[in-house]
Order: structure tokens, then C-alpha cells, then sequence
């Protein structure tokens, strides 16, 4: 199935729920904007989407005490459903939607990739990039999209919100099958994934939707921050420490000492 005929599928889901995604999002835009939606897709594309991820050993290993997963964005590189699943999120139509749901003019797609976790994986509570690659366009949304089957509450790999910061209980939006959840990204919006606890892959497509203008004024640029779970004293301090450093770096460099590996380089043919 090509890209077009993706997303004339989800313009159909997202119009079916468009008043109710609408009103989610405004209930909870005065801390970090979201909203979720299931049965996204038909369960055999989803499934065809979910069998098409790559092996870990054909990703890019991120593991640190900032995170631990697999990632890529060079979608070429594998089967041609998973490109197209991608950039089905980013066909104007889908934009133009999300921007009427959530209020918000003037989006544009760009940097879709995918990301697995396994056992003991996890990505501890941060901020993303406030800005795209080259620190011109401000990232506005994350457009997560889950796709493995029979995922369970106990298996973790679940998506935290902070809204009242790491001494408050995070508000839990689970990794199902089929669910496409957007979050807004701003100075505020500070948000984990909780450790997976299974032997099974937690799959997931992902998509940023950025704007010429932050959702919040009071926003300003920085590097993805990084902070440890609640508790955790002293990788929290490591963590503030490793940010300062990258944002001083970020001070001399607009654009970093190298290239972000993790973006879609597409060779002109």
C-alpha cells in the first residue's frame, strides 16, 4: 500500500474523532498537549507494518544513562512499507487536520523515523530538541505510532508525561496496538518511557511536526535535556551536568561539533 492510500486511511480515523481528539487536547494544552486515538489502521496493514521492522543488529544502538533503544530514520535501507507509513503522517492533508485539531497554523513534517525497545530498555525523562536539525524551524508536535501486537500494561514501555514536574506521578498513556498519540513539545513538556519489562519488541513509528513559531512564547531554544527518574539523586545530577555541557557546546556551535545521525539522508537519484 502506497503513502497516499495510508493516509486517506487515517484522515478517515482522525475525521471520524476529530471533536473528541479536539477536546482532549485542549483539556490538557495548559500543561503538555496530547491526544491519542486507536484502531488507527486495519489490523492487517498494522500487523504488515509491524513484521516489516528490521532486526536490532540493522539499527543504531542508543545506550547510555540518558536512554537505552534502537533507532533509525534511513528508511530506505529497509522495507518499503515502513517508508511509507512514515511519510503517510506527513502528507498535507494529515497535517492540515492536526493543525485545525490542535489549533495550531502553519505545521510542516519533516524527520520521521522508527525505534524498538527490548527488555530493560528505556528513555529517562526529557525535553526533546527544541528546534530541527539545522536550529531553523521550532518542533511543535511528536507523532507517536505503536504497532505491536498484544502489548500488556505489565510489559512497561509505556509513555510518561510530567505536566507537574518529576515530584508529581507522571500521567501513563500505554504502548497499544494500533494507537497513534500526539504530544506537544515545548519548554514544559517533559515526558519518559518507562523500562520494558518483556522479551517482546516494543515497535513504534515516529514523526515531528514543526512551526516558524514556538507553541509557548515563554519557549527557548535547547539541546534534548535530560533528567534521571525520581530518586535517582546522583544520575540526576550527571544528567544536568551532560545537558549544561551540550548547551554550552550549542552556544559556540548553532548547530553542533557533527551531523545528527538520526535523520533521513535520501540520495537524489
Amino acid at each position: 500500500m502506497k503513502r497516499d492510500e495510508i493516509a486517506l486511511l487515517i484522515l478517515e480515523s482522525l475525521t471520524k474523532e476529530k471533536l473528541a481528539l479536539a477536546e482532549m487536547y485542549q483539556k490538557s494544552i495548559d500543561s503538555i498537549g496530547y491526544f491519542y486515538i486507536d484502531d488507527l489502521l486495519p489490523e492487517a496493514l498494522v500487523s504488515e507494518i509491524h513484521n516489516a521492522f528490521p532486526k536490532p543488529d540493522e539499527m543504531m544502538l542508543k545506550k547510555s544513562i540518558r536512554e537505552f533503544k534502537y533507532v533509525s530514520a534511513q528508511m530506505d535501507k529497509y522495507d518499503a512499507i515502513l517508508e511509507e507509513i512514515i511519510f503517510a503522517f506527513q502528507d498535507q492533508k494529515i497535517v492540515d487536520l492536526i493543525s485545525q485539531i490542535c489549533h495550531c497554523k502553519a505545521l510542516e513534517p519533516d524527520a520521521g523515523g522508527i525505534s524498538m525497545m527490548g527488555r530493560d530498555h528505556f528513555l529517562n525523562p526529557h525535553l526533546d530538541n527544541s528546534h530541527d536539525k539545522d536550529r531553523n524551524r521550532w518542533r511543535v508536535f511528536n507523532l507517536l505510532y505503536y504497532v505491536t501486537p498484544n502489548w500488556k500494561l505489565e510489559n512497561g514501555g509505556h509513555l510518561e508525561l510530567w505536566p507537574n514536574g518529576l515530584d508529581k506521578p507522571p500521567v501513563l498513556i500505554e504502548n497499544k496496538f494500533n494507537r497513534l498519540v500526539l504530544m506537544a513539545t515545548h519548554n514544559k513538556s517533559l515526558h519518559s518511557v518507562n523500562k520494558v519489562e518483556s522479551d517482546a519488541e516494543r515497535c513504534c513509528v515516529s514523526n515531528y511536526y514543526f512551526s516558524n513559531s514556538p507553541l509557548m512564547n515563554s519557549d527557548t531554544f535547547h539541546v534534548t535535556s535530560f533528567r534521571a527518574r525520581p530518586g535517582e539523586v546522583i544520575s540526576d545530577k550527571l544528567l544536568q551536568l551532560d545537558t549544561f555541557v551540550r548547551m554550552s557546546i550549542r552556544k559556540i556551535f548553532k548547530k553542533g561539533i557533527k551531523e545528527n545521525p538520526h535523520y533521513y539522508k535520501k540520495e537524489s537519484k
